[in-house]
């Protein structure tokens, strides 16, 4: 794993952290905002658990890159990072919430999640190919990086683990605290500011 994408899938969980300062620090919510921004944040939560459910709990690693089954059912049978999709809708969502600097907080952070991502994505396929072969090769040929497709990818020869949504939730628990926790300080923040 190169160096800067080792740093990146490390820390990949803090990363948003500057981000959160500073749309707590220059909060300029209104009505709009928090309605739009929930929406996206919360479709960004729910393809997320979508996939935690299928992947399971090894997405929450932080040594290395690495995976039991490639996952081709459910949201990765239409988009092949459904995660960081997910994520970067979130993201987005709560950058719009907050309407911090909008729009350049938000681009600026939309621009860093694509790179830092990128880097991410260049190991776990390089990983994929090696350990998958030619499974993850059709599956690379035939599912997009980030925009999804409209019909789902079908591999019928490839094993896949049960959707679990009971798995999903316990793995998300610390993803959806924390989404609870920066809508509700965006919440009340807007709110107390209007007092």
């Amino acid at each position: 794993m190169s160096n800067i994408a080792s740093k990146f899938f490390k820390y990949r969980s803090y990363t948003p952290i500057p981000f959160l300062l500073l749309m707590f620090f220059y909060e300029d919510a209104n009505v709009w905002s928090l309605i739009i921004g929930f929406i996206i944040a919360v479709t960004g939560e729910l393809i997320r658990l979508w996939g935690v459910s299928w992947a399971g709990s090894e997405t929450r690693t932080t040594g290395s890159v690495g995976g039991t089954f490639l996952v081709v059912s459910g949201p990765f049978g239409r988009v092949r990072n459904p995660l960081y999709v997910g994520n970067i809708l979130m993201y987005f969502g709560l950058g719009v919430m907050s309407f911090s600097i909008f729009p350049y907080l938000q681009i600026i952070a939309l621009l860093f999640f694509f790179i830092q991502y990128h880097f991410i994505i260049k190991e776990e396929e390089g990983y994929l190919s090696k350990t998958y072969g030619k499974g993850y090769q059709d599956y690379l040929k035939n599912v997009p990086r980030f925009i999804p497709r409209f019909t789902r990818y079908k591999a019928s020869n490839v094993e896949q683990p049960p959707f679990d949504l009971k798995a999903g939730l316990k793995s998300e628990k610390r993803t959806l605290q924390a989404f609870t926790l920066v809508s509700l300080t965006i919440f009340l923040l807007w709110f107390f500011r209007r007092m």
